[in-house]
């Protein structure tokens, strides 16, 4: 009974059938917990239900894929680092406050959560080929910090951008050209306040962030009242969907993510400037963002905004 009890819980980490539990005690030992219950048991002939599918995508497909994401993204950023080499505009003249302190502040703490989250998220995905034990569970302790810290800034993000994220007749002209970022030539880009790009990582978030928290809050706390679910199915299926759904989901968020860092760091020289100091440069807005600059020229609001940037 006790090798049974210690392979089905073995299955729940995100490294199942490869690398056990590094401490079984800290397994969820609450009394109701239907972990422990008869419930286990019965689900063992419904192996193939969820159980089979879940530790064949954890031993053919995650870690490969994951790889991949590590190494292919940056690799295709390095080509066009220097095959078309970064945009660079000028950061003399007028600047105008784009981004107020307070949207700064928030942007900051969902950045910082990102930090936390993605390099322990691949630790505990190749926690087999760093050892396990400590230095894996001190790195999913950091992972939950991380996720706190985007907890608390993803309401405020989403609400303060939605309307400026709202996809627009231009957005399609941008990704036609792909942002301009395949040419070297210096033109007007059509984009308001917010380019496609940045609208497609927005709508990644809004939706696949919330699901990730979801998924991620069911994976921290193991058992719960399915019943609120109103569905037949197994409480280990449903840690089972979590894990896959969360797996799944990060694939994209991190792909997105290394793209969000090469353009705000490496492909717009000073472009993660206007996070620190909330202003970017009239010839930046002029190129990159054509629609938006000629909107507060027209609302004759220019003024207003460059004085908030001395």
């Amino acid at each position: 009974m006790k090798k049974i009890y210690f392979l089905l819980f073995s299955s729940l980490t995100i490294f199942a059938g490869e690398v056990p539990l590094a401490s079984p005690n800290l397994a969820p030992t609450h009394p109701r917990s239907q972990l422990y219950k008869e419930e286990m048991i019965e689900a063992i002939p419904f192996w193939n239900k969820f159980g089979e599918l879940f530790v064949y995508v954890q031993t053919h497909y995650t870690k490969p894929l994951f790889l991949a994401i590590l190494i292919g993204v940056p690799l295709a950023f390095a080509f066009h680092y220097f095959v078309w080499g970064p945009k660079k505009f000028s950061h003399k003249g007028r600047k105008f406050l784009i981004f107020p302190k307070w949207q700064r502040i928030v942007h900051w703490i969902a950045a910082l959560g990102f930090i936390f989250l993605v390099p322990t998220g691949f630790l505990i995905i190749y926690a087999k080929y760093f050892g396990g034990g400590k230095p894996i569970r001190f790195a999913r302790t950091i992972h939950d910090i991380g996720a706190i810290l985007f907890a608390i800034a993803f309401i405020p993000m989403m609400l303060m951008w939605f309307k400026d994220m709202l996809p627009k007749s231009w957005d399609l002209k941008w990704l036609g050209m792909l942002g301009g970022y395949l040419s070297k030539e210096k033109k007007e880009i059509p984009a308001h306040k917010f380019n496609a790009g940045q609208k497609i990582w927005y709508w990644t978030i809004f939706f696949g962030g919330a699901l990730m928290l979801l998924t991620g809050f069911l994976l921290y706390i193991q058992t719960f009242d399915k019943s609120l679910l109103n569905v037949k199915i197994f409480q280990i299926d449903i840690l089972r969907i979590a894990i896959l759904t969360h797996l799944a989901l990060a694939l994209i968020i991190v792909a997105l993510f290394f793209t969000h860092l090469y353009m705000s760091l490496f492909a717009i020289k000073g472009a993660v400037d206007s996070m620190i100091s909330g202003c970017k440069s009239e010839d930046e807005l002029k190129h990159l963002h054509s629609i938006f600059y000629k909107d507060i020229i027209n609302k004759k609001i220019d003024k207003k905004l460059e004085e908030g940037c001395k």
